[in-house]
Formats: C-alpha cells, sequence, structure tokens
C-alpha cells in the first residue's frame, strides 16, 4: 500500500507540475475549475496558471482581514472542521467514532490542558496554509508515511489514518508561553507539502522515516503569515493548550477567521 499510494501521489504530481500547450492547459484548468467547482474571486484568473500545479497552489489576490488580537486563534486555512476537541488520555479524534493516540501522531505526551481542531481542505480549496497566532517555532519533525485519501469516507474507513500517512508536525511557542503543534498530513495526490522557512524538508520522499530539524534561536513568524502549501487537498490539525473552541464541527472557514481563544 506504501508503494502504491506515494507512486500515485508522484505521477500525478508529475502530471499536475507539466506545462501543456496553453490552449489545452485552459481545458485543463477549466475541467477542474468546473469539477470542483472552484471559485476563483479571490485569486487571479484561470487562464493565468501555466500548469495544475499552479492552480492547485494559487496565491490570495484579495487580501484577508485577520483578527489581530492576541488572544484569537485564526484558521490557517480555507477548509471545514472535521472534528474538534479536548485531548483525553492521549486520545483525540480524527472523526466522530474514530480515535487515534495523539503520543504516535507528534512524537510526545499531550498533557489534558490540550485541545485539538482537524482541518480538512478538499480539492476545492486555497491550498497554502497560514500561521494560526504570533509565535516562534522551536522545532520541526517529518515522519514519512503511506498517502492515503483524507477525506471523510477514508476518514471512516481507516483506523489511524493521521499516524499512517505523512506528516509535518511543527512545534511552537505562544505568546502566552504554551506549545501550540500544527501537523500538516499528506494525502493521496499530495505531490509535496511544501514548508517556506525550513527548505530541507523533502516530503513523499523516504517511507518509515523521522527527520528532526531544531532552532536553537526560534523562527519567529507573525499571525497570518504564509508557512507554506499543499499541493493537493489535504488535513491541518492544530493541537493548543487552555484555548476556548469558537467553531461548531463541521463549519466552514476561511484563513483568516477565527476559530479560537487563547487563555
Amino acid at each position: 500500500m506504501t508503494n502504491t499510494t506515494n507512486t500515485i501521489s508522484r505521477l500525478f504530481g508529475a502530471f499536475a507540475g507539466y506545462a501543456f500547450p496553453k490552449w489545452f492547459q485552459i481545458i485543463i484548468n477549466k475541467v477542474y475549475v468546473w469539477i470542483f467547482k472552484i471559485d476563483l474571486s479571490d485569486f487571479a484568473p484561470l487562464d493565468s496558471y501555466p500548469t495544475l500545479n499552479a492552480l492547485f497552489t494559487r496565491a490570495l489576490i484579495v487580501k484577508r482581514e485577520l483578527d489581530s488580537s492576541l488572544n484569537v486563534l485564526i484558521s490557517p486555512t480555507d477548509s471545514v472542521i472535521m472534528a474538534q476537541g479536548e485531548v483525553r488520555d492521549d486520545m483525540a479524534l480524527q472523526i466522530k467514532g474514530m480515535e487515534y493516540r495523539v503520543s504516535e501522531l507528534l512524537g510526545e505526551n499531550l498533557d489534558s490542558t490540550y485541545s485539538y481542531i482537524n482541518l480538512y481542505l478538499s480539492p476545492r480549496d486555497y491550498h497554502r496554509y497560514h500561521c494560526p497566532c504570533d509565535m516562534e517555532i522551536l522545532e520541526v519533525r517529518y515522519f514519512g508515511g503511506v498517502l492515503l485519501p483524507v477525506n471523510q469516507p477514508s476518514l471512516r474507513k481507516n483506523q489511524n489514518l493521521f499516524i499512517k500517512n505523512e506528516r509535518v508536525v511543527v512545534i511552537a511557542k505562544t505568546k502566552n508561553n504554551t506549545k501550540l503543534y500544527f501537523v500538516a498530513i499528506g494525502a493521496l495526490n499530495v505531490g509535496q507539502m511544501i514548508f517556506h522557512f525550513e527548505p530541507k524538508i523533502t516530503t513523499n520522499a523516504k517511507a518509515n522515516t523521522k527527520e528532526i530539524y531544531t532552532y536553537p534561536t526560534p523562527i519567529k513568524v507573525k499571525k497570518g503569515e504564509e508557512l507554506g502549501m499543499f499541493m493537493m487537498g489535504s488535513t491541518i490539525v492544530l493541537f493548543a493548550s487552555n484555548i476556548t473552541l469558537t467553531k461548531n464541527t463541521h463549519s466552514q472557514v476561511r484563513f483568516g477567521e477565527k476559530i479560537a481563544l487563547l487563555s
């Protein structure tokens, strides 16, 4: 399964990254936008993308309004909240009725003060991810793995999906001196996960491996700053301590919206 899903994703990534003649690329882009009902009103026009990857990773050209309050955690993505709640006895939900061990996902234990929010990016969504609050990046962990789909049917079917899949765990310190964990989870057809602050991270490359990058001088990032991008839809999971969740599960959220309050 590991080789199959990773190979499919690499092949799709090669197709998506290929620049076809402009007339044909416009057709590909139109079909993709039509199938997934993509709203391009905040982005450059359809004919400006030379590859499907360029369309996937499109940048905003309309600035989003962000809540600048220090105690507000904003959504890092345009996405759907698939599950959220408190970490209890090292367990969290990937979806209702399907639990997994948080320590296996992150590579360390969290105490009961932590809550989590699962943010699913569909193929129609804006694929870039941003900083949910002012923070200092202390460490990054890369876990190689498979690339199973992370949509709702797959979440219900595959036990421990988040742990099986490739993922990048960003560990940061917030203004209230607690740790925040920003977990980017790979998925089928995600050719790559990119983090601007750490170019050494190479995803969809080595299955069942672990790499750690530490920063003796923490990397300071501001709320709303772009951290990186998926090459296709996937999932971000946030873990933060002593927060109050402010959105309902299954809510559609946009990058910049308030999703929780830090104590």
